[in-house]
């Protein structure tokens, strides 16, 4: 399993802190409402937009503290549509991150309250953001983070995910579904990290695009795997819920073994789009071999 590297918790590190200055105080009225966004967003996680964010960013030179806004505003759009997906009327899960799902600790109400406070909240980060960024960029910004919330994003990725329980799919429908629900925060978090680094060439933008493609489709068929073949203990959720609910997935319309061998040639393919950047994508590299053998 290929393990992160220093400076990759490093910089997961320092989104922790970032998500946590970007909160309302926890004992600001309203309370309860606020305590659930804090349960939402710092319950652990793995950070990985944040982190495609960073190593994007870094990979243009860029310094953290110039890619916190897009890093924070992503990683609140993630984990308020954990919170929405985990409802009763969604994917109707009790578990999330080892912990109970924020509708089962603060009840369903203010959970959904909760998720709609932070998907403002991201973009109230993008807007106040401090880095010296032009009036141009910023909007830029908010249109990708917008764009991949929305119908084209993970929106339609969900409703695909609605309508698709108990259906045969076939694996273009299961990759359309994917590239919408996981795949569209995934590509944004890495455009969004080359935007905050100034970097303006469309011939770059559509290669990290292309990677963004690849690894957000590696993350998905490595959670199939994983739950078939992981424990709640170590995956912090339910495993075989998909399989449960009668959930079209990679394993279940491709088999096991040909998941993996789309895994190893969507991985392979990611190292390849930026083989060509040279030491400075190093992370972006190692992002997408953990991404590929992680192991919850």
């Amino acid at each position: 399993m290929h393990e992160l590297s220093e400076t990759l918790l490093a910089f997961a590190a320092h989104a922790d802190r970032a998500l946590e200055r970007a909160l309302p105080p926890a004992d600001q009225p309203p309370v309860d409402l606020h305590r659930a966004m804090h349960y939402a967003l710092l319950g652990g996680g793995k950070r990985m937009r944040p982190l495609l964010v960073y190593a994007t960013g870094h990979t243009f030179g860029a310094s953290p503290g110039t890619l916190d806004a897009c890093a924070v505003a992503v990683e609140i759009i993630h984990a308020y549509s954990l919170v929405h997906d985990d409802l009763p009327a969604m994917d109707d899960d009790a578990l999330r991150r080892g912990r109970p799902t924020c509708h089962i600790a603060f009840g369903e109400a203010m959970a959904i309250l909760a998720g709609d406070a932070l998907q403002a909240l991201a973009f109230e980060v993008l807007a106040r953001d401090t880095a010296e960024h032009d009036a141009a960029t910023r909007v830029e910004m908010m249109r990708v983070l917008a764009a991949a919330c929305g119908s084209h994003g993970m929106a339609g990725g969900q409703a695909f995910d609605l309508s698709a329980v108990g259906q045969r799919l076939d694996a273009s429908e299961l990759e359309r579904m994917h590239v919408h629900k996981t795949g569209a925060l995934i590509r944004a978090s890495v455009r969004l990290g080359a935007l905050a680094a100034g970097c303006r060439d469309e011939n770059l933008l559509a290669r990290l695009e292309r990677y963004g493609h690849c690894v957000g489709l590696a993350f998905q068929i490595r959670d199939d795997i994983l739950d078939i073949e992981g424990e709640a203990a170590t995956l912090g959720k339910t495993a075989g819920k998909d399989a449960a609910n009668h959930k079209p997935t990679y394993p279940a319309i491709l088999g096991l073994e040909a998941s993996r061998a789309h895994l190893d040639a969507l991985t392979a393919e990611a190292l390849d789009v930026v083989d060509g950047l040279g030491e400075p994508a190093t992370h972006l590299r190692d992002l997408a071999r953990f991404i590929a053998t992680r192991a919850s």
